[in-house]
């Protein structure tokens, strides 16, 4: 937990304590003061540090007592009245409150009566049926609390971003069509197109904010309602997702979409930088003193303070700001760039469709070209294909694409995803490879190796003249399985030598290559693809992440060879080495 994490956590805490002892003016003191910590979490701390008390108290909802409280957690790390609370109400009351439905007067009780201080303690009492017995609960107070409890246990990790963002992109939708809402947006790491996601953070503009936390709350993606209010509202959608809607004056968007967009880091530097230049930066704009400069759109705030304006997947509190500063920010690919999809696996093995019906959705998606890659036969369970289903797959490829024009349906490439066998050799011989026009290899087994042991069998893999493409780098799976160990510099190193593009797997729960390692392939100059890994027509959408991971990565459209027209993919792939005749 962060310093302002920590400082927040203790805010609300106070506030759970005062409202179980029906002191509700101090405990909605501490709730507002709680929110301010958590909106000014940018900055909070350097405000103190330039102008201690008397900056806090400026702050909305922070009177004296409390800032002096965090004046005091400030200078000593703790705040001794918190100690002294703690040590009569030992009760984890934060993380109890994200109950829906457990207000401070029942936790309050649940502490009295049976000593429950956290959730593993109502998790037990659930368990033995102790709750229904206390006053004001009763059994259908018991099992909404055991739902919630389940609810919020399934909702403890990140999701991946591929998962959430039709999500987002469906509110937005809805609030987009409120006759009160002028503009709206998703911000946080959504925008930012992180790989995972912790909630759903929504800005919305308006002249009457009531009537939009109005609507939201019964929008068909919500299951409760957290905390409403006139220009915030938190609620639980059914998912198991937090998405938290503000609503602010339409001339104050660009500020507050800056601001909730992040990074925290990202924010930080800027409010530094508006500091030295005797500015102040918030959610509601650039202030010289009291005098508003700009808040309506991003770029305004930027520009003013000498800045480019980075795009948001940049905004991570690195070098973008010094690349903005320096007019050296790159020209990112822009989304939509990616013209044929080079990893797409059919019902020949795992896929659910046949070429045909891929074909055809690639087409629908806009894609010009896809190359057929389904896996061969050391992945027994999925009946990969042995060199002879491989010849007989080519003519069949070859049928449709003298069936079909790219009115409707995508040019085909023969291609594979030939397994990397353990010691580096590949599960297909040279004669069916070399005969192939796209070859993708990828390690599906023996997953645990040492990271030397790896690197060797990778290396021994991409050296092979027939070669193109090593699909999902890293192997990793995102909340299931780590990435494999290797020195990746040796790997990029060899696909440079040997002439192997790297591919970003854009399936929602790989991500792999990641933004990380993008910057890093870029830099050693080895080309990338972006893939969805289809396994069904849905999956072409996928594209678009991956898209989002190279963004990340600071790729421009030259780094992608799957940007590229057919005509030209072909060129690029003859110099490495002749291919079969191309059919037309």
């Amino acid at each position: 937990m962060s310093t302002i994490d920590m400082l927040q956590h203790i805010l609300f805490e106070f506030s759970v304590y005062e409202a179980a002892h029906n002191a509700p003016y101090k405990a909605r003191a501490y709730q507002s003061a709680a929110e301010t910590v958590s909106q000014h979490a940018d900055d909070l701390e350097t405000l103190w540090k330039a102008q201690g008390i008397k900056g806090l108290k400026e702050l909305p909802g922070i009177g004296t007592a409390i800032a002096e409280k965090i004046d005091e957690f400030f200078r000593t790390g703790r705040i001794a009245s918190y100690r002294t609370m703690k040590q009569a109400f030992p009760v984890d009351s934060a993380r109890l409150s994200t109950l829906e439905g457990l207000g401070p007067k029942h936790i309050f009780t649940l502490w009295q009566k049976l000593k429950i201080k956290n959730l593993s303690d109502l998790e037990h009492a659930l368990q033995h049926k102790k709750i229904a017995q206390l006053p004001g609960f009763g059994e259908a107070s018991q099992a909404r609390l055991a739902r919630a409890l389940h609810l919020k246990r399934a909702a403890s990790g990140r999701p991946a971003l591929g998962f959430i963002l039709p999500i987002a992109e469906e509110l937005v939708a809805h609030l987009t069509r409120l006759p009160d809402v002028t503009r709206s947006a998703y911000g946080g790491s959504i925008r930012r197109r992180q790989e995972t996601v912790g909630d759903i953070d929504l800005i919305a503009t308006s002249n009457h904010p009531i009537r939009v936390m109005e609507a939201f709350v019964h929008f068909p993606e919500v299951d409760s309602v957290i905390e409403q209010g006139p220009t915030r509202t938190l609620v639980r959608l059914h998912n198991g997702l937090d998405a938290d809607l503000r609503v602010v004056p339409d001339q104050v968007f660009g500020a507050t979409l800056l601001y909730f967009t992040g990074s925290k880091q990202h924010n930080i530097l800027l409010r530094e930088r508006a500091l030295k230049r005797g500015y102040t930066l918030n959610e509601y704009g650039l202030f010289k003193g009291k005098k508003l400069l700009a808040c309506a759109h991003e770029e305004e705030i930027y520009t003013r303070l000498g800045l480019d304006m980075p795009p948001p997947e940049l905004r991570v509190g690195g070098e973008e700001l010094l690349a903005a500063e320096h007019h050296a920010l790159p020209d990112l690919l822009p989304y939509g760039s990616v013209r044929g999809d080079l990893q797409v696996q059919t019902n020949w093995t795992d896929g659910s469709d046949s070429i045909e019906q891929m074909a055809r959705a690639a087409r629908t998606n806009r894609l010009s070209y896809m190359a057929v890659t389904d896996h061969t036969k050391a992945l027994t369970f999925i009946h990969g294909l042995h060199e002879r289903e491989v010849t007989k797959q080519g003519k069949e490829i070859d049928r449709l694409n003298k069936k079909y024009t790219i009115k409707t349906h995508a040019r085909l490439l023969h291609g594979t995803e030939c397994d990397i066998l353990r010691d580096g050799t590949l599960d297909l011989n040279n004669a069916t490879l070399s005969a192939l026009d796209w070859v993708g290899v990828s390690v599906h087994t023996s997953l645990e190796l040492e990271a030397t042991d790896m690197t060797k069998r990778i290396v021994k893999a991409l050296s092979n003249p027939n070669i193109d493409c090593f699909f999902h780098p890293t192997s990793r799976r995102i909340g299931r399985r780590e990435p494999c160990a290797m020195d990746m510099d040796e790997v990029l190193a060899t696909a440079k030598k040997f002439r192997v593009a790297l591919e970003i797997d854009a399936t929602p729960d790989r991500s792999d290559l990641n933004d990380l390692h993008v910057r890093s392939a870029i830099r050693a100059g080895v080309p990338l693809v972006i893939d969805s890994d289809a396994h069904s027509p849905d999956h072409f959408r996928f594209l678009n992440f991956g898209e989002g991971i190279a963004r990340r990565g600071w790729a421009t459209k030259t780094d992608i060879m799957n940007t590229k027209t057919l005509t030209q993919l072909r060129a690029w792939l003859e110099k490495k080495r002749p291919r079969p005749q191309w059919t037309a």
